[in-house]
């Protein structure tokens, strides 16, 4: 399957960095807005000619940070944006920084859900019941339909995720699960009927979720959710009660390399970071064996824990907390010229609560 040529599933609000400005483009309108580089990563976002939604401004400040190696602040004068002020203070994606700016944090805008996930999330109740490992929470109703979509600057492509249909999905699965190299490390190829059985037990699971991540529209590989105190892998380490871990297969050949690995994994971090906020930290049990697999997630942030054993693998804990996510701006693929500095453009470096400002 080629991804040349998909349609076009762009996000209802999304923007593009240019020399000088960023063009939005919103409910297919769009609209050129200056941007003034202040210098040390500070950029401050004119004024617009006509009226801004809050997303649509959200999605400004997203294409400012999405694809930068040093730190990035978003500026804004306040009389330049009075009618959305309290919106973005009550959200968190801007804080007041004096009596004449807002600052746009990325560490907070992109935990701010509105701009990536197509259905809001919603304060689950917290209940324990028992589990395998211990109690754990009683997991809420599996969404379906799209989940989360990001526009993705160095593929201009859209990525986006959504819940597997057992019965729309299942050739595809097949095929996918039948592939020789696919089923070299995934180890579930059979028949049809097999595979049917499979996606049903993943649909009747409260504890696993089948998502397909797909560019422009059209599914490129295979992920299976779980959280983890209830998983296999809960037996191996002491799991947070909203800790996750995740299952990947790419089923496209075509669509392998580093630019599509550094779209997907941190955007499906970020899926599972946004969709529910008490998530803490993101797990994994690659083979140990995987190198490549291995090099890719350290890179991408995680950090090897341990090694221990499956019944059918030797495996390494990996591990990624939500605030070196959100702190270290890891959806970007950032490359720093000196990663030991201290951050500058923080909430931690430029917010003092003890000062009145």
């Amino acid at each position: 399957m080629s991804l040349d040529n998909a349609s076009d599933h762009t996000p209802p609000h999304w923007a593009r960095p240019g020399p000088g400005s960023v063009t939005v483009y919103s409910q297919g309108t769009a609209q050129d807005i200056a941007v003034t580089d202040h210098g040390g990563g500070k950029l401050q976002l004119a004024a617009p000619a006509s009226p801004l939604s809050l997303a649509a401004l959200l999605a400004a400040c997203e294409a400012l940070t999405s694809h930068a190696a040093e730190e990035v602040l978003v500026l804004l004068k306040r009389e330049d944006f009075a009618s959305l002020e309290q919106e973005l203070l009550s959200t968190g994606a801007a804080s007041l920084l004096d009596g004449s700016w807002l600052a746009v944090f990325p560490e907070m805008l992109w935990q701010v859900p509105d701009l990536w996930l197509a259905q809001p999330p919603r304060s689950y109740p917290q209940a324990q019941v028992a589990g395998p490992h211990g109690s754990h929470p009683l997991r809420p109703p599996k969404p379906s339909g799209l989940l989360y979509h990001r526009r993705i600057p160095w593929l201009q492509q859209t990525f986006s995720l959504r819940a597997l249909d057992p019965a729309a999905d299942l050739e595809l699965f097949h095929a996918w699960m039948n592939d020789t190299r696919v089923a070299a490390f995934f180890e579930e190829s059979g028949t049809l009927e097999y595979h049917r059985n499979y996606l049903s037990r993943m649909q009747t699971d409260p504890h696993m979720m089948p998502v397909l991540g797909c560019l422009d529209g059209r599914p490129f590989c295979y992920f299976e959710l779980y959280w983890a105190r209830e998983n296999r892998i809960g037996a191996h380490y002491p799991a947070g009660d909203w800790d996750r871990g995740w299952h990947v297969l790419v089923g496209d050949p075509e669509a392998r390399g580093a630019d599509y690995v550094t779209t997907w994994l941190p955007s499906l971090m970020h899926y599972m970071f946004l969709a529910e906020p008490r998530t803490q930290a993101l797990v994994g049990e690659p083979a140990a064996s995987h190198t490549q697999q291995l090099r890719n997630l350290t890179r991408s942030g995680f950090a090897a824990v341990k090694e221990f054993d499956f019944a059918h693998k030797r495996a390494t804990l990996v591990r990624l907390e939500r605030e070196h996510f959100f702190q270290a701006r890891l959806w970007s693929r950032p490359s720093p010229a000196d990663p030991g500095r201290p951050l500058q453009l923080s909430p931690f470096a430029q917010l003092n609560p003890g000062e009145t400002r």
